[in-house]
């Protein structure tokens, strides 16, 4: 009796073996399940280039080739990355109406998400700068007196100093900054669109760039006020030069018009 009692099975047996059946139900889940959404994941990002390659052939092919190569009327696209491909057709910039100097941006014929499947289309040709995420271009943690610091050194010279814009040479110009997307100018300043240059993180980190952001929109936003009176468009020293001479100059003239007329009327009197 002693021997029957010694074999029988501890009441918490039951419970271990319970959890070691739950625990490699889990471990087979872990083992599978993961293997299971990659492929989903390959499966829905084939599909998405797969559209994009579609809208590439009918609205881009033309002029950057079928593969992306380039040709006579468009550069190459291999190793552009997404985020110049949702810089230039989210801003209308491409597909480009005619060839020039200088692509405007115009108003805009795809959707976000066609947007998005040209550029999975164009990032695999080639690796290249991504589409950067909201927490990248937020204003959450920017220095706005840093980031005026940095556009001032490396961006006014050609857009003004607080991003009005600028002529260039040979038909070309800065385009304004106000109103522009934030999305869109952190990727301007990754890929270097058209005349610009580019500024990778070797160049600008991404908090500089956050920073540049928010002092864009603290001195074009709503809110911004302007402590010296009429800012005559936020031009600079052209725009206010060009007023001195016109008003100031010509209120020169015409008062030494008034007093040689009123002088030759004393006389002759």
């Amino acid at each position: 009796m002693k021997k029957l009692s010694a074999r029988r099975r501890h009441p918490l047996a039951a419970l271990v073996v319970l959890l070691l059946a739950l625990a490699c139900t889990g471990g087979l889940y872990a083992v599978f399940a993961p293997a299971d959404e990659a492929k989903a994941d390959v499966t829905a990002q084939s599909l998405t280039i797969e559209e994009g390659k579609k809208l590439y052939s009918v609205g881009c092919a033309s002029c950057h080739g079928t593969g992306g190569q380039g040709g006579s009327d468009g550069p190459s696209l291999v190793g552009v990355g997404a985020a110049a491909v949702d810089f230039q057709v989210g801003t209308g910039r491409m597909p480009a109406q005619q060839p020039g100097p200088q692509v405007p941006a115009k108003k805009v014929i795809y959707s976000q998400a066609e947007i998005d499947q040209l550029a999975a289309f164009v990032a695999s040709l080639g690796s290249g700068p991504t589409v950067p995420t909201a927490e990248q271009y937020g204003p959450e943690g920017a220095d706005v007196a840093k980031g005026g610091d940095l556009f001032r050194n490396n961006c006014a010279q050609c857009h003004n100093f607080t991003g009005k814009g600028g002529a260039l040479t040979h038909g070309k110009f800065a385009p304004s900054l106000e109103g522009v997307d934030p999305k869109h100018i952190y990727e301007a300043m990754q890929t270097g669109p058209q005349n610009m240059p580019s500024f990778p993180d070797t160049t600008l980190t991404e908090k500089n760039k956050k920073d540049i952001i928010a002092y864009l929109d603290a001195v074009n936003g709503d809110k911004s006020q302007s402590p010296g009176g009429l800012e005559l468009g936020g031009l600079g020293p052209v725009s206010e030069g060009l007023f001195g001479w016109i008003f100031g100059l010509g209120g020169l003239i015409a008062v030494a018009v008034w007093v040689a007329a009123r002088t030759a009327k004393a006389k002759k009197s």
